[in-house]
């Protein structure tokens, strides 16, 4: 299996350490020629989102992974790669991929929480650690999106079908089972559905 990874900006190598350490093939995706239908998912790192929607307009490389995950490829997003996802961006008339029914707000957290690190429950997993950086949150999901995990209130992760998004960074932890759920997604990779984080 190939994993391609967004690396245009942000925290893309952190996730590439992450899935070479489970053992999978990953794909650095700079430019359009990089991008190709033999992907078996992508992963939309951190980073600024506004910063990211820009290159990937200059780089020619947003229709086609807009049209390939909205076709069916796997996706993962985290941090700014839930706000690429997200059908509506609060306060904005913009959006860039727009595969994902929820809407996010940017920097949720404001100045003062805007970076910490945490333990929360998600979904199927168990408890598990949660870095934010200048996160957003999920504020609403619709139709068959459905949340994953709540921290002080706030939506932090929601699935749609193939799509997985996390206002935090798991790749900045030690634990890899956020990665593996994504994995597990994607068909290719066997996850013990029972193994917890042993923090």
């Amino acid at each position: 299996m190939t994993i391609g990874v967004l690396a245009l900006q942000g925290a893309f190598a952190e996730h590439i350490q992450v899935l070479q350490r489970l053992g999978v093939l990953c794909r650095e995706i700079r430019q359009s020629a990089d991008f190709a239908p033999d992907l078996d998912g992508i992963v939309l790192p951190g980073g600024e989102s506004t910063v990211i929607g820009k290159l990937l307009e200059d780089t020619a490389l947003l229709l086609p992974i807009s049209n390939a995950i909205r076709s069916g490829l796997p996706a993962f997003g985290t941090c700014a790669g839930m706000i690429l996802l997200a059908k509506e961006i609060s306060g904005s008339d913009t959006s860039y991929i727009a595969a994902m029914d929820m809407r996010v707000q940017r920097n949720a957290y404001g100045r003062q929480l805007g970076s910490f690190s945490t333990t929360g429950l998600f979904a199927d997993i168990g408890e598990i650690p949660m870095t934010f950086i200048r996160a957003p949150n999920v504020e609403s999901v619709w139709n068959d999106s459905e949340v994953l995990a709540v921290v002080n209130d706030k939506i932090v992760a929601a699935r749609q079908g193939n799509l997985l998004a996390t206002a935090f960074h798991p790749e900045l932890t030690d634990s890899t089972l956020v990665h593996e759920y994504f994995l597990a997604m994607t068909g290719t990779l066997k996850r013990d559905p029972v193994r917890k984080y042993q923090g």
